[in-house]
């Protein structure tokens, strides 16, 4: 049986003095208790959305009505930060933990890329029949996830959308990591039309990906709209069962490419800003599913984004994109609506991590906080409901053994490498101050080395995907794959390049030092 430890909120720099591990029973009394007054949760989070591109950051406001409207209804956090690309992110916020912590900073597709795998002085894998494959690599099932730590109290937890954090063994998929209802996709970017996966690194071409309850679904729809759907019935299901909390997450994959097919809007605007307004839509049909069932006051709902945008245009004025840690990459838009506590059109400036949410969640909850691997995150209710200061001071994004730079923001300094920014006086970051300030650029670089000391061994990683290249992912489901799937995803691969030049991928290749250039769609 899974071992499922239960959850502590720490400040990092005394994590490294827990030299004892504490085990919660799993259930108790708690869970009656606090079922029947425990807020519910909607969590919404869009993919490779901009800084700049919602209405309430300067983007443009035809685009973003009903995500400019729940954010006049709540806070918006301006210093709210995740880690610089999708899975990082998704690993932290499900664990409550840096993604270094569990190897999360590198994500699953990664494993069969040769110019990440470099960085890590691997080669490609092949297969006992000689055929190049990738290496499994998942958020461990070990962690104690924010859907188990819900579950312990009762609550109802769903997913509906991109999970990320593994697409293949049973027990990383959501349900083997605390979810009682899934739909959506496990892996990177998804066809939004055919629900395909455009390539399985190192195999360049498709694979189905399109799942309820972790079985293989077919539908015809828009996957953001299909999503919505899926929410706006959950909802509907919930209020039928008013005794009973839950926590809804939703992961969008919009505005992720591959963007070339989409429903409406393109009449008025480019196909990325028209998916964009498809995911506004979607926004607020959920928000307003929320409010028609008659949960407004008893749920906090988040709409919040997983990393910077593809260009720096989108992220203005911060510098940086996606996959690196400028703030372009890593600050990003969040807004939160919870009418009790949450005083409307407000904005908090509070330093906040992604990483925070699960113990932020927990406590609303009622859950407990103790657990056997120490959490990065901080409890934020005091600073998000009655204005207090933040308790973080410092964020940890990428340590040695990254593909990124190690970075740190403490304070007012951010250290990227070996740059020094002020991000108080120069956000857009500017000006490099390092030579000014050598001796914050050494306390920074030694907190760098020693948070590099808490990454666990990777292990050999000797588990391999076979097939390389699946009809569907999921191990259980690709081998009982049903025809209707293998017809798919036989005439789509038909449709793909059948070879690549030498030297040419359909994936970016790994960034080299601060900065990585996206063409296209980012896929």
């Amino acid at each position: 049986m899974r071992r499922r430890p239960a959850c502590c909120s720490s400040p990092f720099l005394l994590l490294v003095l827990l030299a004892s591990a504490v085990i919660v029973p799993a259930k108790s009394s708690l869970a009656e208790d606090t079922a029947a007054t425990a807020p519910n949760i909607v969590l919404m989070l869009s993919d490779d959305m901009g800084w700049a591109e919602p209405g309430f950051n300067g983007g443009n406001p035809e685009l973003t009505p009903h995500i400019d409207s729940l954010a006049s209804q709540g806070v918006r956090l301006t210093q709210f930060y995740a880690h610089s690309v999708c899975a990082p992110t998704r690993g932290a916020l499900l664990s409550g933990r840096y993604a270094f912590r569990n190897w999360m900073d590198w994500r699953s597709e990664d494993f069969g890329k040769p110019s990440y795998l470099a960085k890590l002085n691997l080669t490609l894998a092949h297969n006992e029949r000689g055929e190049p494959t990738r290496r499994i690599h998942a958020l461990d099932s070990a962690e104690r996830t924010i859907a188990e730590a819900l579950s312990e109290v009762g609550y109802f937890t769903a997913i509906t959308g991109k999970w990320h954090c593994g697409e293949w063994l049973p027990e990383h998929l959501p349900m083997g990591q605390g979810f009682q209802h899934q739909y959506g996709h496990y892996a990177w970017g998804i066809d939004y039309n055919h629900y395909t996966i455009p390539h399985n690194a190192p195999a360049r071409f498709a694979v189905y990906d399109w799942h309820r309850n972790q079985q293989p679904l077919y539908e015809q729809g828009y996957t953001t709209d299909l999503i919505a759907n899926e929410v706006v019935r959950l909802l509907s299901d919930r209020s039928d069962q008013p005794d009973k909390p839950f926590f809804i997450y939703v992961p969008f994959n919009a505005v992720h490419g591959p963007i070339e097919e989409v429903p409406r809007y393109t009449d008025q605007y480019p196909a990325r800003q028209a998916a964009l307004k498809c995911l506004d839509d979607a926004v607020g049909r959920i928000v307003g599913a929320v409010d028609q069932h008659g949960f407004t006051d008893n749920t906090l709902v988040i709409f919040a984004n997983d990393n910077g945008g593809l260009t720096e245009e989108m992220n203005k004025p911060y510098r940086g994109t996606k996959n690196t840690t400028f703030e372009g990459g890593v600050r990003v838009p969040c807004v939160m609506r919870y009418p009790p506590k949450i005083k409307a059109d407000t904005t908090n400036d509070g330093m906040m991590h992604v990483v925070d949410l699960l113990p932020t969640f927990a406590t609303l909850a009622g859950a407990s906080l103790e657990q056997t691997l120490p959490l990065d995150g901080f409890n934020m209710l005091p600073t998000i409901f009655d204005g207090q200061p933040s308790p973080r001071t410092e964020i940890i994004f990428e340590v040695e053994g990254s593909v990124r730079l190690p970075t740190i923001r403490s304070g007012d300094f951010k250290l990227m490498g070996e740059m020094l920014f002020n991000i108080a006086e120069d956000p857009s970051e500017t000006t490099d101050v390092a030579a000014k300030h050598p001796q914050i650029v050494k306390q920074l670089t030694d907190k760098l080395a020693a948070a590099a000391k808490l990454r666990p061994p990777m292990g050999e990683k000797t588990l391999l995907m076979d097939p390389p290249l699946p009809y569907v992912y999921g191990q259980q489901e690709n081998a009982d794959a049903p025809q209707w799937l293998k017809d798919i995803v036989d005439r789509i691969r038909a449709t793909q390049p059948q070879s690549w030049p030498e030297g040419t991928t359909p994936w970016p290749q790994a960034p080299q030092g601060a900065t990585i250039l996206y063409t296209g769609d980012g896929r």
